[in-house]
């Protein structure tokens, strides 16, 4: 395997990992900080890593075009071991927000520069597909381990994944001068200092345009869908299953999601069909999770996993610069993870669980819709 591919695989693993670790003990991370508004504490904090991503994706994404997309999965790395290294140590929910948004801005560092790079190799499709596919590995393994660890020591996955990342950041340095000579021939065509905010505009204002709008506004639904579920389901799941079960149900989502990017990366299925059956398959996921998790998650996995292969192949056939391309696509998936998990948590007061999940699942609906 090529350095670069290792380089950005592994990280891939370790970088989500870590940010999903701390998904099954939300309500214990908010409650170690001694703050009462637990419902809204619980929401910022799992919000906090995809408002990070958010803000850094599509910026990341410019500037990875102009300097080299290895520099920005260093930092990526980097910013991991950080963050991973704050949550260890804090319990205080200012701190603890601070070191998800740092957690957040690796993740927006790392995408937009890992799938550029892929999507310019010979048969993106795999590649794209093998990408997904250790992304989830590294969501399911971090979701798993932190619900099995967390009545031993409840930080224990937050500390492998952080121990993961740093052997990942020594080895990285180790190799520095063979990945300098890799920049400098994949930097061939870079922007100019004088392009690089006035293309970036231009590039922008065309990828928006209503020939794309359904795509973007897709990957925000889909994504929004999960994000509302994760956030929320830790606490609607209290009293009902153990940790460890729930570390086992979320895991199911990206185990799903592994397989069917995997598959959906090799098959020759046009892209706006594997969109539609992935959103087809989520949409059953939202909904079955209010009774059955497991069949929930795992069907919400699976139908995301197709989904996103889909929408980067789409993504990737775009006439633009690919690191802004897939800022912008990866932008919508972190708005709907960031974003809909805040604006559920306005109601979560007065409407139960079970109808914010119904209208979840609803509303995801309306994606297969669009693709029609």
């Amino acid at each position: 395997m090529n350095l670069h591919r290792l380089l950005i695989y592994g990280a891939a693993f370790t970088i989500m990992g870590l940010s999903n670790a701390v998904i099954p003990i939300l309500p214990e991370l908010a409650d170690l900080s001694n703050n009462s508004s637990g419902g809204f504490s619980l929401s910022l904090l799992f919000s906090a890593y995809f408002l990070g991503a958010l803000g850094t994706m599509l910026p990341f994404g410019i500037l990875a075009d102009r300097f080299g997309n290895f520099k920005f999965i260093a930092l990526g790395i980097v910013l991991t071991v950080i963050s991973g290294l704050i949550i260890l140590f804090s319990e205080n929910l200012w701190i603890l927000l601070i070191a998800r948004l740092i957690e957040g801005s690796a993740c927006g560092a790392f995408l937009p520069a890992a799938f550029a790079i892929l999507s310019k190799l010979n048969n993106p499709g795999r590649y794209l597909g093998e990408l997904t596919f250790l992304f989830n590995a590294g969501l399911a393994t971090g979701a798993f381990l932190s619900g099995l660890l967390a009545d031993t020591y409840l930080k224990g996955a937050i500390l492998v994944f952080t121990v993961l990342t740093f052997f990942l950041t020594t080895y990285m340095f180790s190799r520095s001068r063979k990945l300098a000579n890799l920049e400098r021939s994949e930097r061939t065509g870079a922007l100019k200092s004088s392009d690089l905010f006035r293309k970036p505009y231009r590039e922008i204002k065309k990828l928006l345009d209503r020939r794309n709008f359904e795509l973007w506004l897709s990957s925000f639904l889909l994504n929004g869908a999960i994000g509302v579920l994760l956030a929320y389901y830790p606490d609607y799941s209290l009293g009902t299953i153990t940790k460890a079960q729930l570390g086992i149900s979320i895991s199911s989502l990206y185990v799903c999601a592994m397989i069917t990017s995997l598959l959906g990366g090799r098959f020759k299925v046009k892209e706006k069909n594997l969109i539609k059956i992935g959103l087809g398959f989520s949409a059953f996921g939202a909904l079955s999770a209010i009774k059955y998790p497991m069949l929930g998650f795992s069907s919400i996995g699976g139908g995301s996993g197709v989904a996103t292969v889909g929408f980067a192949l789409a993504v990737a056939r775009m006439n633009a610069d690919r690191g802004l391309a897939m800022g912008l696509f990866n932008t919508t998936i972190y708005a709907g993870l960031s974003l809909s998990p805040i604006i559920a948590g306005f109601f979560v007061d007065f409407v139960s669980f079970e109808k914010l999940f119904i209208a979840n699942g609803c509303i995801l609906a309306v994606g297969i819709i669009l693709k029609n």
